[in-house]
């Protein structure tokens, strides 16, 4: 899934407005690009929803072109189902509830919190929105948006041109995203360039400073309290940010091969999965004020990729998904055991998200998995959604704000190769069932195999 150039280019300064326009880009000595006040040169189209989701045919009445956001926004966001329309069966905590679909580019990130979500995509433009409806955004010229994280006022993304961009909230207006700094900064840059020893080679007759990425960010992490920054890269390490002063701490060659997933546990553990076919385990130490991170063990060796990472909430079950359609998990007790494998999909898993006891794994076979983790840790499929008509590529989930006291219900968006973003309702409590009258899948359902991304093409996603 590498599909964009990785050639991408370099910016700097800019701020956001609300709609359509974006605010001018300065350049920058470090980052070099020219500026660019070009309003938006793409119209916005006009659709016919039904035709991207076939269950819009008969749950909903006709679409009115002229009364859609569609008519002034690059997305559109329209809720062609409902808790009264659902197709679960009568379940009305389970359904989705609505698309938000544009036109710029397909979906590789998604970040939620509270009642926003933003968005980040090949378009090289950051989406934010509000109760399913665009809120505002800002552009940047740095290649696609291959990661985004939220760190209280500060938004952290990934793109492949191997740099960190950091975002700030305005306090006066919400609508206005500052950039901030972009990691490596330039102050530590020319200062790390002084030193001959700061450079290490990465290919042949290549040598680059040890605190840039010379490749691609395939993802981002935080520690719990915000304090440290992990980017994890196709350039085969991890690298680890002091939050406060954005400085680069560390630099961990974890893999042979690229680093496709990283999370952050608990206790100082962090973990990597790899195209090499492994997950690894790190334990970060603090010794004195430096931030030092050692190998501890490998759980999972194997031909295929290893394409996602996710821990649960408290930090107890690890799952890693691969380029074979499977999902690994463990449970942690006095170390990590192996408790088995998920057979869900028929092609790679490209994401995963735990919410409460609930597991979801999108797939490039076009469909979501809902897993539910029993007490006994075993786990059982309660849902497939199948709305996407392109592989499922990042996964985001918040609370329920609707959801009464007792009741553990969780909204899931789903972004997606076929340049659209789904929301969905989900309930622990839900019986099992699924959307398009397929079995129950148990964690000892087999499928039978087919050819994966990886025999197909790249390991890196």
């Amino acid at each position: 899934m590498t599909g964009a150039s990785r050639n991408g280019h370099k910016f700097m300064e800019e701020s956001s407005t609300n709609g359509q326009h974006f605010g001018k880009l300065k350049k920058d000595e470090f980052d070099g690009y020219n500026s660019d006040n070009h309003p938006r040169k793409n119209s916005p189209i006009t659709i016919d929803a039904p035709h991207l989701d076939p269950q819009m045919v008969a749950d909903n009445s006709p679409y009115d072109a002229s009364l859609s956001p569609l008519s002034k926004s690059p997305w559109s966001s329209h809720n062609h189902m409902n808790e009264e329309n659902s197709t679960s069966h009568g379940n009305h905590n389970e359904a989705l509830v609505g698309s938000l679909i544009r036109e710029e580019g397909h979906i590789y990130s998604l970040a939620a919190s509270k009642d926003l979500l933003y968005t980040g995509s090949d378009s090289k433009n950051i989406r934010v929105w509000k109760n399913q409806q665009e809120f505002t955004g800002f552009k940047c010229h740095s290649g696609l948006v291959k990661a985004i994280v939220i760190a209280g006022e500060k938004i952290l993304t990934g793109h492949q041109d191997g740099r960190i961009r950091v975002w700030k909230v305005s306090a006066k207006n919400k609508q206005l995203h500052k950039r901030v700094a972009t990691l490596p900064t330039l102050r530590n840059y020319v200062k790390c360039s002084m030193k001959p020893s700061n450079y290490v080679e990465v290919k042949r007759r290549r040598n680059v400073l040890w605190i840039k990425h010379y490749d691609a960010i395939s993802c981002l992490g935080l520690t719990e309290d915000h304090s440290l920054i992990y980017s994890a890269s196709w350039d085969k390490t991890f690298k680890v940010w002091r939050a406060s002063t954005f400085k680069c701490l560390e630099s961990v060659t974890a893999h042979d091969d690229a680093v496709n997933a990283l999370v952050v546990g608990t206790e100082g553990l962090v973990f990597t999965g790899s195209a090499d076919g492994t997950v690894k385990i790190w334990r970060r130490e603090e010794q004195g004020k430096v931030t030092k991170h050692f190998f501890s063990q490998m759980l999972l060796k194997q031909e295929c990729a290893v394409t996602a990472l996710a821990v649960s909430d408290e930090g107890n079950y690890l799952y890693a998904g691969s380029s074979d359609g499977l999902v690994n998990h463990w449970v942690r007790g006095e170390k990590l055991e192996h408790k088995g494998v998920l057979r869900g999909h028929k092609l790679a898993v490209l994401c995963l998200a735990s919410a409460g006891t609930l597991l979801f794994s999108g797939s490039a076979d076009m469909a979501i998995c809902v897993w539910k983790r029993t007490l006994s840790s075993d786990h059982v499929c309660m849902t497939i959604f199948s709305g996407h008509t392109g592989p499922v590529k990042c996964l985001a989930t918040v609370k329920d704000p609707d959801a009464m006291c007792n009741d553990r219900r969780w909204i899931l968006y789903s972004g997606s190769l076929d340049k659209s973003v789904k929301v969905w309702k989900v309930s622990e409590i839900a019986t099992v069932h699924n959307h398009h009258h397929h079995p129950p899948r148990l964690s000892v359902d087999h499928f039978p195999r087919v050819p994966s991304l990886r025999k197909m093409g790249s390991k890196r996603f």
